[in-house]
């Protein structure tokens, strides 16, 4: 018997996008149970969703991503939990093939897959070609492929490394705190083909967020210590600082943390980018415009 799987479904005033989110989930040809909770954050619960496989609720703890994830895991009761954001979308066979992957590997906590991102239109895949993701390649890399609407997990095993961690600013890399602790337990199990689509786009609730995504980073550093010991990862976390410390006006911060970036990787590629947001000669948004058109971020 296929085990059942529960979803949480975040959303927060985007119903045409949730609305969209939710029918690519019950589309899933899947032959065990799927369930569905669709957790509205900071907004009044749409109970025109309810059905025998769609459950609406608040969020009931922090107010968030973090915690409105939470809330749904602890309304669920089936052997594995998915989630999908609000703007993306899962693709056909989804599920069938992440459940089986989970299964071939018992001790597993989590399983991730490739995405489909889509920014204007555009469609540009993001693998991380291999099966299986350790700690340690996820200290050194954030993996964007790695992403929140592709995980499949345990859900007894998810509760016992603590959920989600509401305590991160913002909610800011709550997905990449959650893999990093499941992988610390077992290798993530990792379809490596494009089963979600995921919508980009500077209209995102976090795309502009810069003071917090700084205060985030921040507290990546200070909560796993071995990204400053990795001189990859240490110039990719103090490159992002630099970038969000120029984009909102902090110039002195930035030239700082860029500085640290260029002794832990003399190569580190968001220096550059930094540097021209501090010296005022192109804005943070229209950086992050032309990196996404090529399906990149900082």
């Amino acid at each position: 018997m296929s085990p059942s799987v529960g979803v949480v479904l975040p959303t927060h005033d985007r119903p045409e996008l949730m609305r969209r989110a939710l029918e690519s989930v019950l589309a899933q040809e899947y032959d065990g149970e799927l369930r569905v909770v669709v957790v509205f954050d900071r907004a009044e619960p749409d109970e025109s969703l309810v059905s025998d496989r769609v459950a609406v609720l608040p969020n009931t703890r922090t107010p968030g991503l973090a915690g409105a994830r939470n809330s749904g895991i602890q309304a669920l009761d089936t052997d594995l939990v998915a989630f999908c954001d609000d703007d993306d979308a899962w693709l056909p066979g989804k599920l069938a093939a992440q459940v089986a992957a989970l299964e071939d590997e018992p001790d597993a906590v989590l399983c991730s897959s490739g995405i489909l991102i889509d920014f204007d239109g555009r469609e540009l895949p993001r693998l991380a070609g291999t099966g299986r993701v350790t700690y340690d390649a996820l200290i050194r890399d954030r993996m964007m492929s790695v992403h929140s609407s592709t995980y499949v997990a345990r859900r007894a095993a998810l509760v016992e490394i603590g959920m989600v961690d509401e305590t991160i600013p913002g909610s800011q890399g709550e997905d990449w705190d959650l893999a990093l602790r499941a992988a610390r337990r077992f290798p993530i199990v990792n379809v490596d083909r494009p089963l979600v689509r995921v919508l980009w786009g500077l209209s995102s609730y976090y795309a502009h967020a810069w003071e917090v995504k700084v205060a985030a980073l921040e507290w990546f550093l200070e909560r796993y210590p071995e990204i400053g010991r990795e001189p990859g990862a240490a110039g990719r976390v103090y490159g992002q600082l630099a970038f969000g410390c120029a984009t909102v006006g902090r110039r002195r911060d930035a030239l700082r943390w860029s500085a640290r970036a260029l002794r832990a990787n003399p190569a580190e590629r968001r220096v550059p980018f930094a540097l021209a947001v501090a010296s005022g000669a192109v804005s943070g948004k229209r950086v992050l415009l032309a990196l996404h058109t090529r399906g990149r971020g900082i």
